[in-house]
């Protein structure tokens, strides 16, 4: 009898408890009929920004929004420079390009895969004027040398959160370090949707009044028949707003089920795969659990013919990607690395027999011993 297959994400068992609550929150929202910005979105703002240990927080409708609408907010345009992470989602640079900014790429630290401090450094110029520090696979990146080294230069630190919803660096939790935060709560995140949404959070109140006005087509504060802002259409529906508050709840003990799973994969992959490190002052709720491989390809074809689920993230370097050519620069971190990264399933609900299985494949591919 073959084994049970391992899925990359299983959304359907995370979900499954939680329908009661989805069915009545979704029957509240159609009884009160306002499904944009309506009671429940106000309700999340305000949780969210809690948790994340900050003062406010704006509902958008995704991820990109999030980040575009923080560098319209900050007055970001033409002429100036934003620094990012090579190792990112494309969304990262996109939102930089849509305002008008160049983006800058930098190199990544060849045990975190995370930004460099040391390349953000060398990258500052008199154009600069904000570095995004991206928390990727659910591990902060460098927040006190990337906070020290805006300070020096007066920049912005942007923080993307998006794969870090709950993670802590030196102590201090992901949307409560740089002048504002974008998140995704697209549905495979550790916080995610049950579709498209955003949230912007920061500590600055004029700059979340900008962003929420700039998101509701640049509406005054006074009349919604005024508007003295350029804006545009990126709002949280209330739907999307009260199944977050759902899962919002639940989020420190489904992000404790991707620990103990990382923790497993940490003792039972075998030697010849390499595992993605954790900084010591980082408290990581692994979005992703991403290690490095020679023959990559190969091991992929193994583990879907084995049933277990994977995922590459990411296999082309934003600044090497064909829309990004004319920013193309050596980086040779992020370069190698883009061969050799696999991402491995993780879910809150993946069992330790699940992942002694993806261990046991990667196992018998790559020839290796248990680590």
């Amino acid at each position: 009898m073959s084994e049970a297959p391992v899925p990359f994400l299983d959304l359907p068992a995370l979900h499954g408890p939680l329908y009661p609550e989805f069915e009545a929150a979704y029957a509240t929202v159609l009884r009160h009929g306002k499904f944009i910005n309506g009671p429940e979105v106000t309700a999340f703002e305000s949780e969210f920004a809690a948790y994340c240990e900050n003062v406010h927080a704006v509902g958008v409708g995704n991820g990109t929004d999030a980040l575009e609408l923080i560098l319209l907010g900050l007055g970001i345009g033409p002429g100036d420079e934003v620094i990012i992470p090579a190792n990112t989602f494309i969304a990262t640079a996109e939102a930089a390009l849509y305002v008008g900014a160049r983006p800058r790429f930098v190199d990544v630290l060849p045990d975190t895969l995370l930004i460099d401090p040391a390349a953000v450094e060398a990258a500052v110029n008199e154009k600069t004027a904000a570095v995004v520090g991206v928390h990727l696979f659910g591990q902060m990146c460098d927040t006190e040398a990337l906070a020290a080294i805006a300070a020096k230069h007066g920049i912005a630190l942007v923080e993307d959160a998006a794969q870090a919803h709950g993670a802590r660096f030196a102590g201090k939790r992901a949307g409560s370090v740089g002048v504002a935060s974008g998140f995704s709560f697209y549905p495979g995140k550790n916080l995610g949707a049950l579709g498209d949404a955003g949230g912007v959070v920061t500590g600055d109140a004029d700059l979340a009044d900008r962003i929420r006005r700039t998101g509701d087509h640049g509406r005054s504060a006074d009349s919604r028949f005024h508007h003295n802002l350029v804006g545009r259409n990126s709002r949280m529906d209330s739907v999307q707003a009260a199944a977050l508050s759902i899962k919002l709840r639940g989020l420190d003990t489904a992000n404790a089920g991707r620990v103990r799973a990382w923790e497993q994969y940490k003792v039972e992959l075998p030697d010849t795969v390499r595992l993605v490190a954790r900084d010591p002052r980082a408290e990581a709720v692994y979005h992703l659990c991403v290690v490095e491989v020679e023959n990559r390809d190969k091991v992929c074809q193994a583990l879907t013919e084995a049933g277990v689920g994977w995922g590459l993230h990411y296999k082309t370097p934003c600044h090497v990607d064909e829309a990004y050519t004319e920013y193309r620069e050596s980086l040779p971190v992020v370069e190698a690395a883009a061969d050799r990264i696999l991402s491995l399933p993780m879910s809150p609900t993946i069992s330790e027999s699940q992942v002694s299985r993806v261990c046991e494949v990667l196992r018998d591919v790559t020839g290796g011993s248990s680590g």
